[in-house]
């Protein structure tokens, strides 16, 4: 099949480079030219544990390719997939302007493209979002009818950051929202060689599964967390307990997020916490759950300040503050709040992240650091080493493996705060503070 991809950002990079090596010839679109000069030369505009290669291998067999020409990718796929980002606004609703603009860009090609088209809504979005806005944008821009002249359906992706490609062949399920079985049989060819269930709702139906998963993914770190604390003022192993619970997996479901540890983040959880307690509110629904899973996880934040201010001392080093370790991405980490916090309290930082480095950061993540944090790159250091020399306490914030030797390095005067235990077998001391343990 013929696929364009609009997107070409964390989760459009991945979607094409696997379909494309799937055999699809696939068109990557984005406005950016760095990225669609990257994809071009074979490189990859993010990282990620195996993209590299990957996208190299499909460049060179011609099953992918990229334009800044919407009219030009449109014409010449079957199927467009909508990858761009959904970032919130200041009131917790969703910044739809990336998804409008590239509605009118499919609109207006299909305007002029006289075969069927099928869009693919790949971008997170509160129910009803496609009827309400992808739907009548793409008929007042093509002047055509959807369900006449063109079909539109939702696939929300399952992709998390760091283990992208290994959870594109190996999802829980695959997911297709379409009020119409023909739309979704033809979307369904693209997953036929994916060994994972396959289920088909209507469009609201999926857009309102992806928030239920998200809503229920960051309430299962808060739990823990709130469980870890609790155990770690009486003494307890947090870990011991919680592998104990979930060893229960018919009720309790998942052990992947339920590790006591520090706040969640990244570009899905919190957004989309956000975006259900917007939706909540003008619905006039009561959601006091949802609505402290955010506040619970800002006290995370503050749990681990309040470490650092015990010790005593203000010289801080971080080790990884991208919100995981094998991504670049800052959106919302909680690692760049808690360093932002200790900046306003007067405490010298100094930072190591090997994965954040400003001559890689393109897009969303070169213009948050840009606006939003540009003194802490100022911060930053190009070996742990320097990081170890200009501390007096020293912060874990990813599990970077190269981390782990500094246990051994560390002065006899150093604290060590672990946030995401590195050290699974050691508790809090003296000198090793677990956030949890």
């Amino acid at each position: 099949m013929k696929l364009s991809v609009f997107g070409i950002g964390y989760v459009g990079c991945v979607s094409a480079a696997c379909f494309a090596k799937a055999g699809h010839e696939v068109i990557g679109v984005d406005p950016n030219s760095t990225k669609v000069d990257m994809i071009n030369r074979g490189e990859s505009p993010i990282i990620e544990q195996g993209i590299s290669e990957l996208i190299k291998h499909v460049v060179e067999a011609k099953h992918l390719r990229a334009t800044a020409d919407s009219k030009e990718a449109v014409h010449g796929s079957e199927i467009s997939l909508v990858c761009v980002g959904t970032p919130s606004n200041s009131n917790g609703s969703l910044d739809l302007r990336y998804v409008k603009s590239v509605c009118k860009e499919i609109g207006s090609a299909l305007e002029s493209k006289e075969s069927g088209h099928v869009v693919v809504i790949r971008s997170t979005m509160l129910p009803g979002t496609v009827e309400e806005v992808v739907i009548p944008t793409l008929e007042v821009y093509s002047g055509k009818k959807v369900g006449r002249d063109f079909q539109v359906c939702i696939n929300p992706e399952f992709l998390r950051e760091g283990t992208s490609i290994k959870d594109f062949y190996s999802p829980p399920f695959t997911l297709i929202g379409a009020d119409d079985e023909q739309v979704a049989m033809q979307v369904r060819r693209l997953y036929a060689g994916i060994d994972a269930p396959l289920y088909t709702t209507s469009l609201k139906a999926a857009e309102m599964v992806k928030y239920a998963c998200n809503c229920f993914h960051g309430l299962k770190v808060t739990f823990a967390n709130e469980i870890g604390n609790i155990c770690k003022a009486l003494g307890i192993d947090s870990h011991q307990v919680m592998e104990v619970f979930c060893e229960d997996r018919k009720l309790n479901l998942s052990p992947y997020y339920l590790k006591p540890g520090f706040a969640f983040g990244g570009s899905c959880l919190p957004k989309d916490l956000r975006a259900i307690g917007y939706k909540a509110k003008e619905l006039d629904v009561t959601v006091p759950v949802l609505s402290a899973i955010l506040t619970s996880n800002q006290h995370q934040i503050d749990v681990a300040v309040e470490m650092v201010k015990r010790t005593g001392h203000k010289r801080v080093g971080v080790l990884g503050f991208s919100f995981k370790a094998g991504t670049d991405d800052l959106r919302e980490s909680p690692m760049v709040e808690l360093i932002e916090t200790l900046i306003g309290k007067g405490y010298t930082l100094t930072i190591y992240d090997s994965d954040v480095s400003l001559a890689k950061l393109m897009g969303a993540n070169k213009e948050y650091i840009e606006r939003e944090i540009p003194h802490i790159s100022r911060l930053m250091r190009s070996t742990v080493a320097e990081v170890l020399d200009a501390s007096d306490v020293i912060i874990i914030g990813n599990k970077a493996e190269e981390f782990r030797a500094i246990a051994e390095n560390l002065r006899p005067d150093q604290t060590l705060i672990d946030l995401v235990r590195l050290f699974v077998d050691r508790q809090s001391d003296d000198r090793y503070l677990g956030i949890c343990w």
